[in-house]
C-alpha cells in the first residue's frame, strides 16, 4: 500500500448482524480483534465456523474494505471485492484518516474461503 493510505472509516458492532455502526474510533487488541465487536476473539465467531469447529483460529479478526467494492474486468464482467480480512498484530485507538499500512503474509497467498 502507499504511504498516502488513509482510514476512510471505522465500524463495529456488538452483535452479529449485517451492517457495522459507524464509531468515532476503534480499539484494535492485539491477536482479538476490534473490541466490542462479535467478531473479535482469538478463536473463530462467524457462526458458521463456530458450528464446524470452534476451536480454529479466528483469522477474520478485522476486516479492511477498499475504496471500490465493485469493479469490471477486461470485458465488462463484475468483479466482486471484499476486502481483505486479517488478525490484529497491534492493538491500539484508530480513528478516521488516520494513515494506514498492510502488510501481507509471506507468500504463497491463499484466499479464505466463504463464510
Amino acid at each position: 500500500m502507499s504511504d498516502t493510505a488513509r482510514v476512510h472509516a471505522v465500524a463495529r458492532s456488538a452483535t452479529h448482524q449485517l451492517g457495522k455502526i459507524r464509531q468515532d474510533h476503534i480499539e484494535l487488541v492485539a491477536g482479538h480483534g476490534v473490541a466490542g465487536d462479535a467478531h473479535a476473539g482469538a478463536t473463530v465467531k462467524h457462526r458458521s465456523r463456530v458450528r464446524r469447529d470452534p476451536t480454529h483460529p479466528n483469522l477474520r479478526q478485522v476486516h479492511l474494505l477498499m475504496a471500490a467494492t465493485l469493479d469490471r474486468d477486461a470485458s465488462g464482467g463484475l468483479i466482486r471485492k471484499a476486502g481483505v480480512m486479517g488478525v490484529v498484530v497491534q492493538g491500539g485507538t484508530v480513528r478516521p484518516s488516520d494513515p494506514i499500512r498492510v502488510t501481507l503474509p509471506s507468500t504463497p497467498h491463499a484466499p479464505l474461503t466463504p463464510v
